[in-house]
């Protein structure tokens, strides 16, 4: 037996067996419940969530003709673009500051971390906790100056904020801490040689950081689409899409719909629409950084 040969009896057979296990993983509980997601979108469905016939695009027509499901979409990708553009703007920011030498900058990078090492769910129940209109910390603090804060979470535009706010606090440190990897990557020589060629901090900022980190900034954004488009948790905690589903977006939706109305054919159809949606940008991202690293 030759040397290959011998090789796929032995290693590469036992690393396919070995794979076994979670190639069947990946199909069970990821693959099959996608796939029938998917086919649910184009039946009928009763309250046990069972197939009782082909229903074409009738569940998709059901939502199209829906007002609050365009008011669902919009909102879904007004709170995305928010969000994220706001996760990456005080990320960068923050990451541009870690990386310059100053006392206590370990520390500092220690403490960005605390947001995105607790778990999501514990920090949006701090937040709720703070912002509670009778004894919470933010609005005593208000008090204490004497202001009159509002109700934060009983108001459709102040719920929303506030949400908000609570996605871009836990997003922050992930980005920052992409960033500032991305920005120790970069060779100080380019610097250097910028300075000797008399250009200012917002030229070298201009012309070297920025086209060198924008690799990390392609993918961290993209990264931070697909989690702030499905953030379930923060919603569901704070709101629960209320006050009358003025915070809702596509994934809380969703929950709604099959969970508490029982419409599992809808809740379905919206599910792709998400991953259509979520999809597209994925592929325009990849597109773009193809593009970007070809030239």
């Amino acid at each position: 037996m030759n040397r290959a040969g011998k090789f796929w009896s032995t290693e590469s057979r036992l690393a396919f067996l070995l794979l076994i296990p979670s190639a069947v993983f990946l199909i069970v509980f990821m693959f099959y419940p996608i796939f029938y997601v998917f086919l649910m979108s184009f039946f009928k469905v009763n309250k046990l969530a069972n197939l009782t016939g082909f229903y074409g695009m009738g569940n998709y027509i059901t939502l199209f003709k829906l007002p609050e499901f365009w008011q669902i979409i919009i909102r879904s990708c007004l709170w995305t673009a928010l969000a994220v553009t706001a996760k990456t703007v005080i990320g960068l920011i923050i990451a541009l500051l870690l990386n310059v030498e100053f006392r206590g900058r370990k520390i500092a990078r220690t403490l960005i971390i605390i947001p995105w090492a607790s778990s999501i769910p514990i920090s949006a129940m701090l937040w709720q906790w703070t912002y509670n209109n009778d004894f919470g910390l933010l609005n005593h603090t208000l008090r204490w100056f004497g202001l009159n804060p509002p109700v934060w979470l009983a108001y459709p535009l102040s719920a929303f904020m506030a949400n908000l706010w609570v996605d871009i606090w836990c997003g922050i440190p992930f980005m920052a801490l992409v960033f500032l990897a991305g920005l120790q990557a970069i060779p100080q020589e380019l610097y250097e040689a910028a300075e000797v060629d008399g250009a200012t901090s917002l030229s070298k900022f201009r012309f070297v950081t920025l086209p060198l980190l924008s690799g990390v900034l392609t993918v961290a954004t993209l990264l931070s689409i697909l989690w702030t488009f499905n953030d379930f948790n923060v919603i569901y905690i704070l709101t629960k899409g209320g006050p009358a589903n003025s915070t809702d977006i596509l994934i809380t939706y969703i929950y709604k719909y099959a969970f508490q109305y029982i419409k599992f054919g809808p809740s379905a159809a919206m599910a792709v629409i998400t991953f259509a949606i979520l999809l597209i940008v994925s592929i325009i991202y990849a597109r773009n950084f193809l593009r970007e690293g070809a030239q």
